[in-house]
């Protein structure tokens, strides 16, 4: 029988980052987390503790410092290119890189004169996500946003499903549809502005969130990832989790009052828990682009 090392990456995870840009008294901030890790010709150091090609962890971290001091950071998707870029371009026993960066928002601070020069307020919990993958001369760049929560009041039913032995759940007319909505979407190429690109599917998966009547939250989401691969040429697929977080009206028939589908109680566990691909037939293939990216189908 014999026994070989599969598959591998290594590299220094979650380098915390605040990159501030002063033009003048006007500041910019951006508030980074950095996971990067190295692909390729690193058999002697796992079979045999050879440290000759380990680039080692803390290098990348300080790569990831000195970059961010040199080059301006205009988005997260160019600084992940230009770590990537960096590692299998300068060592030739480094064959792929993967590199993970999530940014956390903050918008100024407004005043009785405006926004502020340089005091911020931070944007709540969600988060704005990329991983670039290259391997040799092929990159492909993965981008999106975690823990969008969102809440529609009415204008969502669930009925008509399968009753069995286990089955308490009644059909819904009318509910609450609410979820930390996770997206990823893989861009076809690297030729892309990816600010205006986050903007604008961030913005589409908002629209089509409030105005789709939706007969379940799988419906929704397979609506919400039609409709950007329609508007967005630039976007090979999407996919989405959404953990439904489940509002029940309060029985107040006890105290003799109703409840005209105003009062409820959230639930956070359990949840349903729905995920969804959406791609289109004539994508370039998708390569590495998902390796390493959990909790997807």
């Amino acid at each position: 029988m014999a026994i070989r090392l599969g598959d591998n990456q290594y590299g220094k995870a979650e380098v915390r980052l605040m990159r501030v840009t002063r033009d003048g008294d006007r500041h910019t901030i951006k508030d980074l987390n950095v996971t990067s890790q190295l692909r390729g010709d690193f058999d002697a150091v796992h079979v045999a503790g050879d440290n000759t090609n380990c680039l080692a962890t803390d290098t990348q971290k300080n790569t990831v410092y000195l970059l961010a001091r040199t080059h301006r950071i205009t988005s997260i998707e160019d600084f992940a290119l230009l770590l990537a870029r960096h590692f299998v371009t300068g060592f030739d026993y480094v064959r792929g890189s993967r590199q993970e960066i999530e940014e956390y928002g903050w918008s100024r601070i407004r005043t009785a004169d405006g926004p502020h020069d340089h005091s911020f307020v931070r944007d709540g919990a969600e988060v704005r996500t990329t991983v670039v993958t290259r391997e040799g001369d092929h990159e492909w760049v993965v981008s999106g946003l975690r823990d969008l929560v969102v809440l529609k009041s009415t204008g969502s039913e669930f009925r008509g499903f399968p009753k069995t032995p286990h089955t308490t759940l009644p059909d819904a007319d009318d509910r609450v549809l609410a979820t930390s909505l996770t997206a990823r979407w893989r861009y076809t190429g690297t030729d892309v502005d990816w600010n205006a690109g986050y903007t604008a599917i961030r913005a589409t998966i908002l629209e089509t969130f409030a105005t789709t009547y939706s007969l379940a939250l799988q419906q929704t989401l397979y609506t919400i990832g039609r409709t950007v691969l329609e508007t967005r040429p630039e976007v090979a697929e999407i996919r989405l989790s959404a953990p439904n977080k489940h509002h029940f009206a309060v029985d107040l028939t006890p105290f003799g009052e109703d409840n005209p589908n105003e009062v409820f109680y959230a639930a956070d566990r359990p949840y349903g828990l729905i995920e969804a691909t959406v791609y289109r037939d004539d994508a370039p293939d998708a390569g590495r682009a998902w390796e390493s990216v959990p909790g997807f189908v």
